[in-house]
């Protein structure tokens, strides 16, 4: 991509297959982002939560909730809306689409947005795949974890497993192929699988703001409560989005 320079990058909006004839977005270099915690005027926003914050307790307190939902997320929320004030093309890109290109993007932009709009990512599907009474895994949702994780139980053990490996920050997810096949993966801070062309079926957050002030340095007892708060409707929701090559976030 010759036309790029240090103060002007591009990437096609509708992914990298069809930059040639795709429009362009091109934006300018960003100011580093302001750390607030409440997201100013702007076209990303904050989820609200479909559950009250003392939801999973005891599993997951509410205070933790609070500042996790009402602090982190916010700012990272914050900090997209202060590059899209320089950059407005950002509001109207898809999230996938970006995040999916980021090494299209100038340095001066590309880590702003890994970090901001991967934990934005990161942080909607989560608050969506959790839910009080979420019930459990059942039709085609079960049967993928049988055949490709090898049983419920087999697939707790393997995903705590890998979410207490991941060394300081980060994730662990489930990614879903377009034919439907499952696999645990894990990623470091705020990056997604969408970085890498695939999606997330659901996934936690190994981050110490997501349990430290409940479990301290007990991350494996978090991970193990944490399976009471998982919304297996919604996962079997985005399951059957991502069949359809529907599932975006």
């Amino acid at each position: 991509m010759s036309s790029m320079s240090r103060r002007h990058l591009m990437f096609a909006a509708s992914g990298l297959a069809a930059a040639v004839a795709a429009p362009r977005l091109v934006f300018a270099q960003a100011a580093a982002p302001a750390p607030a915690a409440a997201a100013p005027t702007g076209p990303f926003m904050l989820p609200a939560l479909t559950y009250p914050t003392n939801a999973f307790e005891p599993h997951i307190d509410a205070k933790t909730m609070e500042i996790h939902h009402g602090k982190h997320h916010a700012a990272y929320v914050a900090n997209l809306n202060n590059v899209a004030n320089t950059n407005p093309q950002l509001g109207t890109a898809k999230i996938e689409d970006v995040l999916g290109n980021l090494n299209a993007l100038d340095d001066s932009i590309k880590f702003t947005l890994r970090n901001n709009l991967g934990g934005h990512a990161n942080h909607t599907m989560f608050w969506e795949i959790m839910g009080p009474n979420g019930g459990k895994p059942e039709g085609d949702v079960l049967a993928a974890i049988d055949r490709d994780l090898g049983g419920m139980e087999k697939f707790q053990n393997d995903f705590n497993a890998a979410g207490g490996r991941q060394f300081g920050s980060g994730w662990v997810f489930v990614t879903v192929s377009k034919d439907g096949k499952l696999a645990i993966e894990t990623r470091p801070n705020q990056d997604n699988p969408m970085m890498d062309g695939k999606r997330a079926l659901m996934g936690n957050d190994v981050w110490e703001h997501a349990y430290y002030l409940n479990y301290q340095n007990r991350r494996a007892d978090y991970l193990k409560a944490w399976w009471n708060t998982v919304n297996w409707a919604k996962i079997a929701e985005r399951y059957a989005a991502a069949k359809a090559g529907t599932l975006g976030v």
